[in-house]
């Protein structure tokens, strides 16, 4: 399957949290975008895999993405090397994106930066012909995505450019939500974590409120790159 976007999160409720505005977005505007999850989120403190794995397609639904792909690597214990990689270099020549969205490059869970390398690793080689891969016993073909973008999460680093997401923000809470084993209910007996009380969902909503205001904006997005993008008019930065 072609694909415009692939939105990957080394845990399943990464893209939710940090970009499903701008997924809903590009849905809204025709474009096919996919996600994939490089584990299953099972050292989360509340819930499970089974659990997380339930609420991730019940979000993937409401999004309304083309698929939702999970990869199964060790939460916590996954590997940025050649092994892990040429699995992920499987997947992008299998969806051939012509962007991916990845994990912060640097953040509080130790996860998110290693994943942020290894994926934008795995697009690099992914573009190389040597690189060989296969695809139900078939060779695939080299591909490299046109551009690599990190999300911001926990950490507040600093946008290198922000998605107006006003119109999403209320369907980007809805897929938060979705993943109700995580995140605040009153009426969960799970143990209390940095991200289930009622407080992280406003600080989400203020994040996207202080990248919202620097472009007129009430809610945006913010991303990072590692390769400056380029524009041809300066209009297209209006």
């Amino acid at each position: 399957m072609k694909i415009d976007i692939l939105a990957i999160g080394v845990h399943p409720d990464d893209v939710e949290l940090s970009c499903s505005g701008t997924v809903l977005k590009h849905i809204a505007e025709g474009k096919k975008v996919g996600i994939l999850d490089l584990t299953r989120g099972e050292l989360g403190t509340r819930g499970n895999a089974q659990i997380r794995t339930k609420e991730a397609m019940k979000a993937a639904k409401l999004m309304g993405v083309s698929f939702r792909d999970q990869m199964n690597l060790s939460d916590g214990f996954f590997a940025n090397d050649e092994k892990t990689q040429k699995k992920i270099i499987e997947k992008i020549r299998l969806y051939k994106p012509e962007i991916v969205l990845c994990n912060a490059i640097s953040d509080r869970h130790p996860d998110h930066g290693r994943a942020a390398k290894l994926v934008a690793d795995a697009c690099f080689y992914s573009g190389l012909i040597k690189v060989s891969t296969t695809y139900k016993g078939k060779k695939q073909d080299c591909w490299r995505p046109k551009a690599v973008y990190h999300y911001i999460q926990d950490n507040f680093i600093h946008p290198d450019f922000v998605i107006d997401i006003t119109d999403f923000m209320d369907k980007k809470m809805e897929a938060i939500m979705a993943f109700s084993s995580q995140f605040y209910n009153p009426k969960s007996k799970e143990p209390v974590t940095p991200i289930s009380g009622p407080e992280f969902l406003e600080a989400i909503k203020s994040k996207n409120v202080i990248w919202g205001r620097a472009i007129g904006a009430r809610y945006a997005e913010g991303f990072t790159v590692n390769r400056y993008p380029g524009v041809e008019l300066l209009f297209d930065l209006i």
